[in-house]
C-alpha cells in the first residue's frame, strides 16, 4: 500500500501496511515518522492529530483504509527549522509546552483550525480544539492561536495565499 505522506506518495512496508490498522502504527512504526504521538488509542485525547485531506483527524483510530487517496500531512511538515510555521513561533513565544507530550497533535489541530478560519474566536477555538493537555496550559494554546492568526492573516487589499 502506498500513502500520500507530507506531499510525498511513500509505499508503506509490508508489517504496516493491513488496511485495518490504525494511521498511527503505519507513521510511526511503518516510516519512522515519530513526532506523531500515542496518547489513549480511542481517540479521545488528540495527541495522534494529523491532518487527512486538510481536516484534523485522530489517527489513532483511523484506518489505513480511510486513508487510501488521501493527503496525510504529520507534524513533520507543520514547519521546518529554516522556515518555522507561525504557530510554532507562537507557541514558543507563548510559552505553551511544559511536557510537551500533547504539543504536536495540538498544533495539528490549531494548524487545521487556522487553515479555515483566520480570525477564531475562544469559542471557535474552543469547539475545534478538543485536545487533551494534562499541564493544563489552555490560556496559552487560545493566546497562542490567535497570536499566530494575526501573524497570518492577510494584508489590508490583498487575497491570502491559497
Amino acid at each position: 500500500m502506498d500513502l500520500k505522506i507530507n506531499g510525498r506518495v511513500q509505499p508503506l512496508p509490508e508489517h504496516a501496511s493491513d488496511p485495518a490498522m490504525p494511521l498511527l502504527w503505519a507513521l510511526r512504526d511503518g516510516l519512522n515518522l515519530t513526532g506523531t504521538k500515542f496518547g489513549c488509542g480511542i481517540g479521545a485525547c488528540g495527541a495522534c492529530t494529523v491532518h487527512l485531506d486538510g481536516q484534523a483527524v485522530r489517527a489513532c483510530v483511523t484506518p489505513l483504509a480511510a486513508c487510501e487517496g488521501k493527503a496525510v500531512g504529520t507534524i513533520e511538515a507543520l514547519g521546518s527549522a529554516a522556515q518555522p510555521h507561525a504557530l510554532q513561533l507562537a507557541w514558543i513565544a507563548q510559552q505553551v509546552p511544559q511536557c510537551g507530550y500533547c504539543q504536536s497533535g495540538m498544533l495539528m489541530a490549531a494548524a487545521a483550525l487556522l487553515a479555515k478560519n483566520r480570525q477564531p474566536s475562544d469559542a471557535d477555538i474552543d469547539t475545534a480544539i478538543t485536545n487533551l493537555c494534562r499541564c493544563g496550559t489552555y490560556p496559552r494554546i487560545r493566546a497562542a492561536i490567535k497570536a499566530a492568526a494575526a501573524q497570518m492573516a492577510p494584508v489590508a487589499g490583498k487575497k491570502a495565499a491559497a
